[in-house]
């Protein structure tokens, strides 16, 4: 098993940096969409999602993830000027009001690029650059740090979880290299929940520390997510101690960041899993 306490500085835009290992790292969910699976509509509203915002740092987050579409089954796509009008404003007032580091949820380049340039230092992609591959080109040319996310949507997945995990992440790294981004500016999400089953999420969280096998940090978001609720019966809004469990399982299991909608909650669970991994053997 890796340490979870291992050492990696995490390159990011705007000459900022963050280190990961030595304590788990909150990333908060910040939707501006009307449509999001558990909170939507909560935040379509700038000015709530800022105040939201507000109240995550100080409840621990690290990051401020602004994403402007929905990613639950089924949602429909918005435009692109439509995802730019709902992430632009919330991401230039928080950069001008805080000094929280901001990551913006989206897969187009022209998004990205546009976000970082409103001060955004991170750009989270749930399809893995497989979708715009340009969106790694944006990462390499502005430094940006880069979460690149595994999908099982509309493609052919492999019969074992983790050889696909494997197949898919290793060609999403191949065009962040090609496009020319550094290995110090990725992170990895093995995509709880996306074309994924019950059984599928509990087995990739059981055979986790096989990523560990890329070298790169984990980032791990299974905040309210349905396989929560066939474990615990409970609808999406009252998973947040369900989230927290599999954020201390995991953070003992390497992973390094967690993406969640309660940073309160999580960060207690981070709390107890880092003293408990001070311990380490």
């Amino acid at each position: 098993m890796v340490n979870p306490q291992w050492t990696r500085i995490w390159v990011l835009a705007h000459d900022r940096q963050l280190e990961l290992g030595p304590k788990g790292r909150l990333m908060a969910i910040i939707n501006t969409t009307p449509d999001s699976f558990s909170d939507g509509g909560e935040h379509h509203d700038p000015q709530r999602a800022i105040a939201f915002a507000h109240q995550c740092v100080e409840d621990g987050a690290d990051i401020l993830d602004i994403g402007g579409e929905s990613t639950r089954p089924g949602a429909a796509e918005v435009s692109l000027d439509e995802e730019q009008a709902r992430i632009l404003p919330v991401i230039t007032a928080l950069a001008a009001t805080s000094q929280t580091l901001i990551s913006v949820d989206t897969y187009r380049a022209q998004t990205a690029r546009a976000a970082v340039s409103a001060g955004a230092h991170i750009i989270n992609d749930v399809h893995g650059l497989q979708r715009e591959p340009e969106i790694a080109a944006v990462a390499a040319q502005t430094g940006a740090g880069l979460c690149i996310m595994h999908t099982g949507r509309d493609r052919q997945t492999l019969p074992d979880i983790i050889e696909d995990q494997l197949v898919f992440l290793k060609q999403s790294l191949e065009i962040a290299e090609q496009a020319g981004v550094k290995r110090e500016q990725i992170v990895l999400d093995p995509g709880f929940g996306f074309a994924k089953d019950t059984e599928q999420n509990y087995t990739l969280m059981a055979r986790l520390t096989e990523l560990h096998a890329f070298g790169l940090p984990l980032l791990i978001g299974t905040s309210r997510k349905r396989f929560l609720g066939a474990a615990t019966g409970r609808d999406a809004a009252e998973r947040d101690a369900a989230t927290a469990a599999t954020t201390a399982l995991t953070r003992t299991m390497g992973a390094a960041l967690f993406r969640v909608h309660n940073v309160a909650m999580n960060r207690d669970a981070l709390a107890v899993a880092d003293a408990m991994l001070k311990h380490f053997q």
